[in-house]
């Protein structure tokens, strides 16, 4: 049994204020908002799905990976509209790094952090 002494004051809870509040969901992350934060990642290929070799660079252990530009954006993203220029023969991680997952919502707010 707790015994408190004469000081202790209860006071009733207000329970909004302990209720963790559910965040509302961000918009749907879609082609068109996406804003390809994925695509400053470095991405390894390691299957053959079609990638064509100027967007393919060797890394210092020799390992194949997207060649990233100076931008540090993906040599396959149109700068225009934020698209893949080899959407159908992309590597393997772009095929498996899902829009919207968390990993892709993790990696755009960083993006943003870090752009703001």
């Amino acid at each position: 049994m707790l015994n408190l002494d004469a000081n202790f004051v209860t006071a009733p809870i207000n329970l909004v204020s302990i209720i963790a509040i559910k965040p509302q969901p961000e918009t749907e992350i879609t082609c068109a908002n996406c804003r390809a934060c994925c695509c400053r990642l470095e991405v390894m290929i390691i299957s053959d799905t079609g990638v064509p070799a100027e967007h393919i660079a060797v890394d210092k252990w020799g390992a194949e990976t997207m060649l990233r530009l100076a931008d540090g954006w993906c040599s396959a993203l149109d700068r225009d509209t934020f698209m893949c220029t080899i959407y159908e023969n992309r590597p393997w991680i772009c095929r498996e790094f899902a829009m919207g997952s968390y990993e892709c919502q993790d990696e755009r707010a960083t993006l943003i952090i870090v752009a703001s």
